[in-house]
């Protein structure tokens, strides 16, 4: 039977290198030894919709969380219900109280009580979540929506959302022109 060595690895000996802390054979003999790739988990190129609707008292925000249930079925998207807290008067770095405590968690079983009221109305489950912002984060979303850049920075980068610039009306020709 003949050797398979490459030319390049040392004949054994007293004077070769001792053997590799981590030998993995192949089928043509020693090769390095291969670690597993950790990708990051690859996202749809167009996400699922989010709808962002602000809920407080009024019946026209009752109608427009209807509304925006049935669009989430229909587009397979996910409500954010949003129930908006005013800044208190006075010191802004005051930290937490309890009346502020009271008053988010007021709000937060106000707003999940409406948002049970519109899931019975349109029989739409599993599309909706609901959060408790405070006046200066639902100012910056609105803001986006109005042609402000919003620059989202985090641990994983930053993101700038921006309104599309419309293209102008393109004129189409006819085939064989």
């Amino acid at each position: 039977m003949s050797d398979f060595r490459s030319s390049r690895e040392p004949e054994p000996g007293p004077e070769a290198d001792p053997a590799p802390s981590v030998p993995v054979t192949g089928a043509w003999g020693a090769t390095p030894a291969v670690e597993p790739l950790r990708l990051r988990p690859l996202l749809p190129r167009r996400q699922n919709p989010w709808l962002i609707v602000e809920v407080d008292a009024s019946p026209a925000a009752h109608g427009a969380l209807v509304w925006a249930l049935r669009e989430a079925a229909r587009r397979e998207a996910t409500v954010v219900a949003v129930s908006v807290l005013d800044e208190p008067d006075g010191d802004p770095l005051g930290g937490s109280s309890r009346v502020q405590v009271r008053a988010h968690l007021a709000a937060y079983d106000q707003l999940e009580a409406r948002v049970l009221r519109a899931i019975a109305e349109t029989g739409v489950q599993g599309r909706s979540r609901t959060a408790v912002l405070d006046r200066a984060v639902f100012e910056a979303l609105t803001a986006a929506t109005r042609g402000a850049d919003l620059v989202v920075v985090g641990a994983w980068g930053k993101t700038v959302l921006r309104q599309a610039v419309p293209r102008p009306p393109t004129r189409r020709l006819a085939r064989g022109a």
